[in-house]
């Protein structure tokens, strides 16, 4: 579906194509809502005016959180992405307020829609351009550990059932004739919205609050400690966190008090090159202490 668009373009490549295609499929939306006039198809188009805002900001983010670490940022910039996906997802919320707001006032008006065959075509082709990204975003934000392009590709993907919900009603307000309907699916589509929002908010702050590696990623450091470290009598106190792309792992290693430096050394070595080669990008620091630091947990390597 994505003509392998999501494997072959960078990171500021994508940032770009974002902008290019929300504004794009804004202008869809707006050019529908121009000639029917429906609340609905206008709840549609806010979106993608929320998405329009929220490329420029991750485009920006994205910028900002490739710069090297420097002395007054010595782990990176890597939360900057963070900070995006926060900003992206209050302005979701407020969209949403914008048309519970309108939604309202058509409920109680007289106004009619004057929906055509024309407009929810438009509408239908903004979804499929929406559709297509959307999936170049969520794939491309796995592959490289972007929060930001995870957040905007579920955003496109809730703006696609979104509009997907929308020409749905609106046929069959086409069909019925039941107005009624046209300010009632505004109003879905405004909850809808809103709980996409509050949803990238709460994940984005929990970014900001150095999240721990995944489940699956501790395994793997787990793993590699127990095939990689032999030497060490114990690991104990392992601890992750998340910085946007970048993680940062550390723990302690328990060495026999006999042992020289360099002999510890080498094992430290041995294990940041492990960990790194299984979880690239990843930022490792290892405190060496002599056997009694043993604790009554831990990981114990086998013997080499």
């Amino acid at each position: 579906m994505c003509f392998g668009l999501e494997t072959r373009l960078t990171v500021r490549q994508v940032a770009g194509g974002t902008i290019l295609v929300s504004v794009m499929v804004l202008a869809l939306k707006l050019g529908a809502w121009g000639l029917s006039g429906s609340v609905a198809l206008f709840s549609d188009a806010m979106e993608s005016l929320v998405n329009v805002s929220a490329a420029v900001l991750a485009w920006f983010a994205i910028r900002y959180a490739e710069r090297p670490a420097d002395a007054g940022h010595p782990f990176g910039h890597h939360k900057a992405e963070y900070f995006s996906a926060v900003i992206e997802g209050i302005m979701i919320i407020l969209a949403a307020a914008l048309i519970l707001h309108e939604a309202y006032g058509a409920l109680f008006g007289i106004t009619k829609a004057a929906l055509t065959p024309l407009a929810l075509t438009v509408n239908c082709l903004a979804l499929g351009v929406n559709l297509i990204w959307a999936q170049v975003l969520l794939r491309s934000g796995t592959r490289l550990n972007s929060p930001a392009f995870k957040a905007g590709g579920r955003h496109l993907m809730g703006d696609v059932w979104t509009s997907f919900g929308v020409i749905c009603g609106l046929v069959l307000v086409l069909l019925t004739g039941w107005h009624m309907l046209d300010p009632v699916i505004a109003l879905l589509v405004a909850i809808n919205i809103l709980r996409e929002g509050l949803h990238v908010v709460s994940e984005s702050v929990d970014g900001l609050m150095d999240k721990a590696a995944s489940a699956e990623e501790q395994e793997k450091i787990q793993a590699v400690i127990l095939g990689s470290g032999g030497g060490a009598l114990q690991i104990h106190d392992i601890k992750t966190r998340r910085a946007g792309k970048a993680m940062f792992v550390e723990f302690h290693m328990v060495v026999d008090g006999d042992m020289s430096v360099a002999e510890s050394h080498v094992i430290c070595d041995r294990l940041e090159a492990e960990i790194e080669a299984a979880l690239p990008g990843v930022h490792v620091t290892i405190h060496v202490e002599p056997d009694h630091k043993l604790e009554d947990s831990g990981l114990e390597p086998p013997a080499p």
